[in-house]
């Protein structure tokens, strides 16, 4: 019979569905228990209380704990520390595993102490803690956990992101898939395609934005306010197949986050062949070491449009980057691999809590 394992995570999001597809095609039965509902074919799903405010997770436990009950699962997997890893923790189910995503340790535990105190009486539930990037395995380790934490990272398919030819590629097109919301500094993203453009109206310049959110309506009136309506596309959420066929189009992906671990997104990028240009953070260091220029400070549209600059203005940089960067994603960045990791942890936590499976 095949294993039971039970995902607490928001559902409508991209990484957790990738997430439960992938172990569901190693052979494990996948159930979601979700405050954030997106039907999922073939998944099970119990849907919580709707989550307004970071208080209501507080108030969650009593229907966490019937639906996990209900569904008497194996394993319990909770995806983002200070929510759905706090009802996990509540619950008392094990094995417990917790996936951190990074604001969840890196800044929502800095906003006091008793929420520092909680992440901590949250974490030392676990039978087990991953992280997606070594700042973040640092901060889930500083809690001093039974086990340390483990990288493990979400990985790109590399067989659907994988590099086109690069003469194929338009004259300077630009790519960002981060979300539109305040994290990810799409607006500093727009001040240096305008830099750009403005500097030299004549050469064919496109930005691309994909990945959507709330904050549309501000950034659509940014670009109109900058002269810059001709100039970018408003693609908003793509799947995978979309976002493909926009990055072989571009010589450059960008990603400029004031916080983040490892982004799938970048990750996806250099899978693709795209050059990325980052935000001067932790885990983008420690996949971007091609060339240091292309990683800039956050919020600074100045070095960013410079980064960009070198990347139009130096095609031999661009292929050597992205070479590079290609290289390092065939070496450690493919989902496949880290998702086969996952998959042997889980077993291993169940063969330790139940002997007779080994």
């Amino acid at each position: 019979m095949a294993e039971h394992l039970c995902l607490l995570g928001d559902a409508n999001s991209v990484h957790l569905r990738r997430w439960a597809l992938e172990m569901a095609t190693r052979g494990f039965r996948i159930s979601i228990v979700t405050a954030r509902p997106q039907p999922l074919e073939g998944i099970e799903q119990i849907v919580l209380p709707p989550v307004r405010r970071s208080a209501d997770w507080l108030w969650r436990v009593g229907a966490a704990r019937r639906a996990v009950a209900a569904l008497a699962p194996d394993l319990v997997h909770a995806h983002y520390v200070t929510s759905y890893g706090f009802l996990a923790a509540r619950i008392g189910r094990r094995p417990l595993v917790m996936t951190a995503w990074g604001s969840d340790l890196l800044l929502t535990p800095e906003r006091s102490a008793l929420l520092r105190a909680l992440t901590g009486w949250t974490l030392h539930r676990a039978d087990l803690v991953t992280g997606d990037s070594l700042d973040l395995v640092a901060a889930a380790d500083a809690y001093g956990l039974r086990r340390p934490a483990v990288q493990l990272h979400w990985g790109a398919d590399m067989a659907r992101f994988a590099p086109a030819d690069w003469p194929a590629r338009a004259p300077f097109e630009i790519v960002s898939l981060r979300s539109w919301e305040p994290n990810y500094r799409i607006p500093v993203i727009l001040q240096a395609a305008a830099a750009l453009h403005h500097e030299a109206p004549q050469r064919p310049l496109h930005l691309h934005l994909l990945g959507g959110g709330p904050d549309e309506a501000a950034l659509r009136a940014q670009a109109q306010a900058l002269g810059l309506a001709q100039v970018v596309s408003f693609h908003g959420r793509l799947d995978d197949a979309g976002m493909a066929a926009v990055l072989a189009r571009c010589k450059a992906s960008v990603s400029v986050p004031a916080s983040d671990a490892t982004s799938v997104s970048v990750l996806e990028s250099m899978a693709a062949g795209v050059p990325v240009v980052a935000s001067d953070l932790p885990a983008n260091r420690q996949w971007l070491d091609a060339d240091r220029r292309l990683i800039v400070p956050v919020d600074d549209a100045t070095a960013l449009a410079g980064a960009l600059r070198l990347l139009r203005d130096d095609d031999t940089l661009a292929r050597q980057v992205s070479e590079h960067q290609l290289a390092r994603m065939r070496m450690d960045g493919d989902r496949r691999v880290q998702m086969d990791r996952m998959a042997a942890l889980y077993r291993e936590l169940l063969a330790d809590q139940h002997p007779l499976r080994r």
